[in-house]
């Protein structure tokens, strides 16, 4: 079977958790092949869980450089390994880096690009992406009519289920053009304590408007933490200034598609549906009964969540205790 290439995404020595995903989703169209791209060093640290993960190849584009810019080394090292192995398809996972890598991959490759897929398949021969488009309202199968197909896929949209190999590692070589490349400078990472990655969670709870104020978004908070899961919020609630920006769900925000999303206080504006309308379960809660968040609820609470959430924080805690 023909290669697809995956790109790692991994920080400080841990590959995350959206690889795996990827890896799945690669199996299902040919020879998984996970492409790493960092320092030297980097590939022979994280090997051996790529193979666990299911990669059968693991393409090593190390550079000293590598560090050093933003976007462009991850583009040559794709680019670097698809000249080696020709692969059926690229996957990258749809993440603020991951957007912008697919697009400048397709321009170097003259390839089509298929972006922010939650499925993949291959029909006839032909790599298929699905796509949930206009705010989760319809469903449509794509594909790319030029060049190798480079899908970006949103974490948690594909389940996990490695089949583990022993991965043959493959060195290329990358170069990176510093004069079409962002260098860093600093790297200042936004604190988000001891949760989940927003866009990597497999449970989010989110707060809207309905929460009042900043002081109140403790209720969300504990909630989440007794599931073990993000806290996320609604553009309404970061424009009033009750969460931080970077926590915002929606279409200006995180794409996030877990499998339990919890909206407390959420009315569930087309904005916020397009960034979470994909998650597996939904459970809303608000006092409106005609609060839009209920047509796309697998479980809805008529009522107040100051009430409601904290019910749920402590029968959560009670259940583990």
């Amino acid at each position: 079977m023909a290669e697809v290439l995956v790109l790692v995404d991994h920080h400080d020595g841990v590959v995350r958790k959206v690889t795996a995903e990827l890896l799945t989703a690669a199996a299902r169209l040919g020879t998984p092949a996970a492409v790493v791209v960092g320092k030297p060093g980097t590939v022979e640290s994280l090997a051996a869980e790529l193979g666990a993960l299911g990669a059968a190849i693991v393409y090593a584009a190390e550079s000293d450089d590598a560090a050093g810019f933003l976007i462009t080394p991850q583009v040559a090292g794709l680019a670097a390994a698809a000249a080696a192995a020709t692969p059926a398809a690229i996957l990258v996972p749809a993440t603020v880096d991951g957007r912008e890598i697919s697009g400048r991959l397709a321009v170097r490759l003259n390839s089509g690009l298929l972006a922010d897929a939650v499925d993949v398949e291959s029909i006839d021969g032909e790599v298929v992406a699905t796509q949930s488009v206009f705010g989760g309202e319809y469903t449509v199968r794509y594909r790319v009519t030029t060049g190798v197909p480079i899908i970006s896929i949103r974490p948690n949209a594909v389940e996990a289920a490695p089949t583990a190999a022993s991965p043959q590692v493959v060195p290329v070589q990358i170069t990176i053009d510093p004069a079409i490349s962002a260098t860093v400078i600093a790297d200042h990472p936004e604190p988000i304590g001891d949760r989940p990655e927003l866009g990597a969670a497999s449970v989010v709870v989110s707060g809207g408007r309905g929460v009042g104020s900043a002081d109140n978004f403790h209720v969300v908070e504990e909630l989440a933490d007794s599931l073990g899961g993000a806290v996320g919020a609604s553009r309404a609630a970061v424009d009033s200034g009750y969460y931080p920006p970077q926590f915002q769900v929606g279409q200006t925000g995180t794409t996030v598609s877990p499998q339990v999303y919890i909206a407390l206080g959420i009315s569930g504006a087309i904005q916020h549906r397009a960034g979470m309308q994909t998650s597996k379960t939904i459970i809303a809660v608000n006092k409106d009964s005609e609060a839009p968040i209920f047509e796309i609820a697998d479980f809805g609470v008529v009522g107040d969540l100051f009430t409601v959430a904290p019910l749920l924080t402590g029968a959560v805690k009670a259940r583990k205790s």
